[in-house]
């Protein structure tokens, strides 16, 4: 059967593209051409200041991976990568389900724990913070001082810390819970400085996606819950073969999201560690490094060498959305 051809219209073209041309120029002017001219001075000496802009190929790749502060801050990202995405989505999936399909059946049917409204509000009120907020909040929490800080108060009064002798925490640059492995001059370490950081980010984090997985709860029809009860099914069972993969596209999108958030980190790092990257680079990652590296003083004649780093970072991320939506592809099946 032979389908009638759709006849082009320059009206309607011209309509859409009015629409699309002011948009598309900005983003390729604000967007584009400053990936463009950073993949450039990546190839490049340049200092950032002087008009002269020497050409130096890949250089500047080949010497990212013989700076030992680069390579440390790399695994840094990657044990952020690894601990934060998993933690926050565990945890904000654990408290969805329980403000949503938790609580107690009873004729009205599937329901959430008692007051979930009010605890979606507590849960999602550090997303209204700013950094600069949560980086105070977070300071007097973690103040290495047992009269002032939250965290050695509370150790004191259980007599784990002694008052002269109070945790630094985010002056800590100890490796924890193993110790750091040393590899030529690379140091790859979980410092306890680290851990804490990684606990803000949660407790940042987990109210956005609880909210996000709340959301794709209430999709979900209670009658499949119901029905789940009734052949027997314990809330753990309807939790992991109707919940789970009814919200694999949420998890999906999350985690990448979170992926993400893990391979920059830089705002929590430059806000509440000391320097750059916390003691001795304890806490350092690869963005805070590269702006450390791209306009502090000291190194002001690096800036060739910063956006080389600049673009290793975009690479990694893309590589890693790509490999994760490729492994979180969305799963119709369900399974009672």
């Amino acid at each position: 059967m032979l389908r009638a051809r759709r006849r082009f219209r320059p009206d309607r073209f011209l309509f859409i593209t009015g629409f699309l041309v002011f948009p598309v120029v900005l983003y390729l002017i604000y967007v584009i051409n400053p990936y463009l001219q950073t993949a450039f001075y990546s190839l490049t000496d340049w200092n950032g200041f002087s008009p002269d802009v020497p050409f130096v190929g890949t250089g500047n790749y080949v010497d990212l991976f013989k700076d030992d502060v680069f390579l440390r801050a790399l695994f840094h990202n990657v044990l952020i990568l690894t601990v934060y995405p998993l933690v926050t989505i565990t945890i904000g999936l654990f408290f969805a389900f329980m403000l949503n399909v938790g609580g107690r059946g009873d004729k009205a049917g599937i329901r959430g724990v008692r007051g979930s409204s009010f605890y979606k509000i507590v849960f999602f009120f550090p997303q209204v913070l700013s950094i600069a907020v949560v980086a105070i909040i977070w300071g007097r929490v973690y103040e290495s001082s047992a009269d002032s800080g939250l965290l050695n108060s509370l150790l004191l009064k259980l007599g784990l810390i002694d008052h002269d002798k109070p945790k630094l925490f985010l002056g800590e640059s100890d490796s924890w819970p193993f110790p750091a492995l040393h590899l030529g001059d690379v140091t790859l370490d979980a410092s306890v400085v680290l851990w804490c950081l990684i606990a803000v980010a949660v407790w940042g984090g987990v109210g956005f996606y609880l909210v996000l997985f709340s959301a794709g709860m209430q999709s979900i029809p209670k009658d499949i819950y119901e029905a789940a009860l009734l052949d027997g099914s314990s809330r753990a069972q309807s939790f992991f073969r109707v919940t789970l993969p009814l919200l694999w596209e949420q998890i999906s999108v999350a985690w990448v999201y979170l992926g993400i958030a893990a391979l920059d980190f830089f705002l929590l790092v430059w806000t509440m560690t000391p320097g750059s990257g916390g003691p001795d680079h304890a806490s350092e990652v690869m963005s805070s490094w590269m702006y450390f590296t791209a306009f502090n003083a000291s190194r002001i004649d690096k800036f060739g060498y910063a956006c080389a780093m600049g673009i290793t970072m975009a690479v990694f991320t893309l590589l890693f959305t790509v490999v994760q939506l490729r492994i979180t592809r969305r799963r119709d099946k369900i399974e009672f």
